[in-house]
Order: structure tokens, then sequence, then C-alpha cells
């Protein structure tokens, strides 16, 4: 008999399995983890491991979208308008989740957090410019999307290089008038 993948067993598991990675993502570095630590600290065996997620690399990517969606969606950005506050918000949710994620994932993997950010990013992005924005365009809505993905992704990386400077809330007003002008084009 076959399960679900949204059988309430099969999802705590996979919970089971994502949260006993991030546990031993605490004690070692990515690089060092295997799927047998991650089944010895589940308690499941390999085989379960695999039904849920095609290999390690496969579950970072999945636990890094969660935690991050989990970020976004504590702040509602679905029923929020793209302006001041809310690229704000944005851009604060972005720096804490790279300060949260910087003492767990090492060098080698910020293509892969920058990616998991920026597609979550344009979701969201699109998702207010849709509600704002009443187009025939919807491919302009897009681009628009990404092109504010990869700035406000960019922007965060660059305030992490200078962070002691200014709080991340000062470092990204000075440009929003900038963004909301461009954006009001639209």
């Amino acid at each position: 008999m076959t399960q679900s993948k949204t059988d309430p067993r099969v999802l705590r598991t996979r919970k089971l399995i994502m949260d006993s990675f991030i546990e031993l993502s605490g004690k070692k570095e990515f690089k060092d983890i295997t799927v047998k630590d991650i089944t010895t600290e589940a308690k499941i065996n390999r085989a379960t491991f695999y039904y849920h997620f095609e290999d390690i690399y496969d579950l970072l990517d999945k636990v890094l979208s969660e935690v991050l969606l989990i970020n976004f969606n504590s702040m509602d950005f679905e029923k929020s308008e793209l302006n001041e506050a809310s690229i704000i918000d944005i851009f604060v949710a972005i720096t804490d989740f790279q300060k949260a994620i910087s003492n767990r994932c090492h060098r080698g993997y910020d293509e892969t957090i920058a990616r998991i950010i920026r597609e979550q990013l344009e979701i969201i992005f699109y998702g207010m410019l849709r509600k704002q924005h009443t187009t025939e365009e919807d491919e302009s809505l897009k681009i628009t999307a990404v092109i504010l993905s990869w700035g406000v992704y960019g922007a965060s990386v660059e305030w992490r290089r200078n962070r002691k400077e200014s709080s991340p809330e000062e470092f990204i007003k000075s440009a929003i008038p900038f963004l909301i002008s461009g954006i009001e084009h639209v």
C-alpha cells in the first residue's frame, strides 16, 4: 500500500527528517553531515529518507525554502501592498534569515541559499504587483518581480558586507523612493 505525500504520517516523518537535519546542522557543518547521521538522529531507515528526499542537497534545499517561507508567511506579505513598509519588512526578513543560517550553512552553499531567496522574493513581489496593477502585460509584471527579487537580494548581500555601518532598515530606506517611483510607473 502506497501512502500519499499528504498523509499525516508521511508529513510527520518528513518534518522529523527536516528537524533532525536542523538539529545536526547546529552541531556540524553541512559538508560533514551524512544521510546516516540524519537517519540515526531521526531514528528512521535509509529507504524512508530517500522516499522523502532525493539526497542531502535536496533536503538542504527543502529545509531552507521552508524556513524562509515561514519567515515570509509570518509577515503575511500576500495581503500587503508593495510600498515602503513592505519593502523594509521583506528586506529585514531576508537579512534575519541570512544571519540565522550563516552559522549553519557555510561557504559553498551561498548559491543554493541565494537561489531560494530570489525564488521566494519573486513569488512575493509578483503577487503584490498583480494585486496593485491590472495590466494586460502580465509578462512585464513577472520581469519586474525578477528585477526586484535580484535587486533586494543583492542589497541584502551588500548590507551583510557592511553591516556595522547601519541597520537593515536604515540601509534599504534610502533606496526606497527610487524603487517606489519606478514601480508606480509599471
